[in-house]
Formats: C-alpha cells, structure tokens, sequence
C-alpha cells in the first residue's frame, strides 16, 4: 500500500508538473546579435531591403474563449460571449537581399491534413484542434514552390501546433529559430502536444534560440538584430508561450510588424486584450501585447500584421 502511494504521489507531481514542449534538442545559438530598444527605434521609419509577403495558408474556426479573454473588463463591457470564431493560418514569406528567404511561421501542410496521425497527431488532438475545419487555401508546399530560390530558415513566432503544422513540407535540412525557454518550460498543456511536436520536428537539425539579453531602455524584455544590419527585428513577447518572439520588419513599404499570437485577433488588437484560453500567461501576455501597441502609438506608420486575423 506504501508503495502505490508513493506511486501515486509520484505521478500526481509528474502532472502538475507537466512538460516540456518538446524534447527536440537545442543548438548553437541563433544568428544575430543582442540589440535594444533605442536602436531599433532609431531605424524603424527608414525605409529597408526586405520583401516581405503575408499569405493566408488555411482558413479556421476556433472558440473565441482561446483567441479573447472573455473575462477582460473589455470584452464583459462589450457582452462578448464565445463562439466559433473565423481565423486565418499565415505563413510571412521575408527575403533578405543577402541572406535569401525565410519563413515567419509555416502555413498548413496538405499531408498534414491528409493524414494527421502519420504526423503524431492522435484522436484527441484531432478533435480538440477541429482538425476537419481547417481548409487550405495556400499549403506549405505550394508557397516553397512560388519561392524565387531556397528556403534558408524558419523562424517561429511559437510553437504551438497551429504555427508549425507545415514542417511536413519543410526540408530537413531547414535551420529552426525560436524564442528563448519556448522549448524547453514545462507546462501541464504540453502533456497533449509534447509527442505530436516531436514528431513533427524529428529528423531535423536542432533548435536554434534567440540570444535575448535585456533591453537597456526596459521597453521589452529582449531584441535581437537578426541579420546584424537592423532589417529585422526578433522582440521576446513571452506570455502566450514562453518563448513567444514578434518580429519587425523593415521592408521596402515600410516598417511591418509581426506579433504572432501576442494578439491573435483585430478586436483584441483594437482593444488591448490578450488572448484566452490559449495563452500560459495571460497577465505577462497583456503586458507584452501594450508593449507592441506603445511601439506601434510612438511610430503610426508601423503596419501591424496579427496572428490570425487582418
């Protein structure tokens, strides 16, 4: 009798717990260097050498519960009650004049949706995610081939499922960036997901993070100049994840920013509230959601591109 319930015990704590995102290895460092606030600022209404291009890679519905926080004095104000709620899956196609192409998340791979248990995608994951409502309209494959040269990288904002169910159309070979502990922290949610990103990320070379250090003006938690030479910018935003990272990006149009699932949706955007359910953190998360809108209120002609909705 002691001895199962010191097993109990045991797996009670291995639960609460929870685990990693995934036990994929991590890396060297990323590329780049350590960056700040003021410089990045310094650089943002200049005009830079990306080319930059947002695709819709699917069309989804999910519970308005996980894009808001419906508990928000914002959204109670407003009466907002969940529902299923229409949302795009992106994939953010970056050209760098000297380093080549680069993906801000992955889009949906057609074999994915084919076939999700030959990517570790069980049951239960399958009818949580509504794996049947999400529809292509750009797979992974098709925009590697629209490409004008080689796929160099991937840089993920998250990685949560969602941002990185295009990998089966990915090479192999294709160097992986992510946010700081993203991988690594261990979380009860990851007990669902650990299996399936592992599988997804099997074979691959091993993960790269961000060399965040902290900002000198305290105005985010962390830069990094991603190609040394102030056209890219990886912002650590954790909250919804962990590791979460927006990115600004100096394009030829002009100064875009991504904030990945910081803010998933228009409303939440317009109205400074974070996301719901979906997100580990939420009072970390919403800090960091007005950190972006105080970047985005000093330079107005920042083009804010948001996780899941235009």
């Amino acid at each position: 009798m002691k001895n199962q319930y010191l097993l109990f015990t045991f797996c009670c704590v291995l639960l609460l717990q929870g685990c990693s995102a995934t036990s994929h290895p991590i890396g060297k460092p990323a590329l780049g260097k350590p960056s700040s606030s003021a410089e990045m600022e310094r650089l943002i209404d200049q005009p830079g050498p990306i080319q930059l291009e947002t695709i819709s890679s699917a069309d989804w519905s999910v519970p308005l519960a996980g894009l808001l926080n419906l508990n928000s004095p914002a959204a109670i104000e407003t009466g907002l009650k969940d529902r299923d709620e229409p949302i795009q899956i992106y994939a953010h196609v970056l050209k760098h004049p000297r380093f080549g192409n680069f993906l801000v998340d992955t889009g949906v791979s057609k074999k994915l949706l084919g076939d999700p248990g030959r990517y570790g995608m069980n049951w239960l994951i399958q009818r949580v995610m509504h794996i049947e409502k999400i529809h292509t309209d750009k797979s992974t494959a098709e925009i590697l081939q629209g490409m004008d040269g080689k796929l160099s990288g991937v840089f993920f904002t998250h990685l949560h499922l969602d941002h990185i169910s295009g990998l089966p159309d990915i090479p192999g070979e294709v160097p992986m960036y992510i946010g700081a502990t993203e991988s690594s922290t261990r979380s009860f949610k990851n007990m669902f997901t650990h299996d399936t990103t592992d599988q997804l990320l099997e074979g691959r070379p091993p993960l790269q993070e961000w060399r965040f250090q902290p900002d000198p003006q305290n105005k985010f938690e962390g830069i990094v100049d991603v190609f040394e030479d102030g056209s890219v910018f990886a912002i650590s935003v954790p909250g919804h994840t962990p590791g979460s990272v927006a990115f600004l990006v100096r394009t030829t149009h002009g100064p875009v920013l991504l904030t990945g699932d910081t803010c998933h949706t228009r409303w939440g955007w317009e109205h400074t509230v974070e996301p719901g359910d979906f997100t580990d953190d939420n009072a970390r998360n919403l800090l960091n959601l007005k950190r972006l809108k105080n970047l985005v209120a000093a330079h107005p002609q920042i083009e804010v591109r948001l996780g899941h909705q235009k």
